[in-house]
């Protein structure tokens, strides 16, 4: 730990299979990491390629149990995300054949089967989105539909959704459409933010410009990597030492204050957790 103080990955991957795996939780507990948000990786990339609903079960059981393989490493816990990556829609409709509303069908059936694993108590929250890109308009409006789907059932099970999108500092809109579904609007979390951001929740990439505009800003945000753990792009994103290590520069360049609403206050608010009593 780092003064005794919880240090949480809001938004990290961990390849059950291929690449560094409970390695990389080690790196992050070494230096002062105690707990991780772990999201499953695209149902793709663990080979994969879903015909329905319950074809995502592989995916997230296989993340589950990583998950708990990572709990015993953190002085901490470490928490499952489940989804189905926006990115899929792209996969469906350019390389499988899929029109827009048939890949939205499949893709809300997976968010369905997630929620299950949110509703039985094995995962914390939920991941969706839309894609970061620019897509076709009827691909764009699937997307978007299925991420109300999601926001339903964030309103049902009273849990968070991450959200995989585009950047932006602003996206009131969809923290209206997740409110208009029945969310509390601050249990949407945009992961890959800024240090700016209007309607969700930011999951901020943890570069210090990024955190030093969050720090100042004084409002609720999270921090996160996006580890992806991919041997085929070892430099990719951020590694897992990366949280540890902005928290100690955050705390030497005086913003206490700013780690303890990124690490306490705002996953309670969020998620519902108590990073503080789930310290060893």
């Amino acid at each position: 730990m780092i003064d005794d103080r919880p240090v949480l990955d809001d938004h990290l991957h961990l390849d059950p299979d291929n690449h560094r795996g409970i390695d990389a939780v080690r790196d992050f507990a070494r230096v002062g990491g105690t707990h991780l948000l772990v999201v499953n990786k695209p149902s793709w990339h663990l080979g994969v390629e879903a015909e329905t609903g319950a074809d995502f079960r592989e995916v997230f059981e296989r993340t589950i149990d990583i998950v708990e393989a990572a709990s015993s490493e953190l002085e901490g816990r470490a928490w499952p995300v489940l989804g189905v990556h926006p990115g899929l829609i792209s996969r469906l409709v350019d390389e499988r054949g899929f029109a827009p509303d048939e890949a939205c069908d499949l893709m809300q059936a997976g968010i369905d089967v997630a929620a299950e694993y949110v509703e039985a108590g094995d995962a914390l929250a939920l991941k969706s989105g839309r894609p970061h890109y620019e897509v076709d308009d009827d691909v764009w409006a699937a997307s978007n539909d299925v991420m109300r789907r999601a926001f339903d059932h964030g309103a049902a099970l009273e849990c968070a959704v991450q959200l995989h999108a585009e950047a932006s500092e602003d996206m009131t809109e969809v923290a209206d459409w997740a409110e208009a579904a029945g969310m509390v609007p601050h249990r949407v979390v945009k992961h890959y933010a800024s240090g700016r951001l209007e309607g969700p929740t930011p999951s901020v990439m943890s570069d210090k410009d990024r955190l030093e505009t969050a720090a100042e800003r004084g409002e609720p945000f999270l921090m996160e990597t996006d580890y992806i753990d991919d041997p085929d792009r070892p430099g990719a994103v951020l590694g897992p030492k990366t949280v540890p290590r902005r928290v100690r520069w955050l705390l030497e360049n005086g913003y206490d204050e700013a780690v303890e609403i990124a690490h306490v206050e705002t996953p309670k608010a969020v998620y519902g957790i108590d990073t503080e009593a789930t310290l060893e």
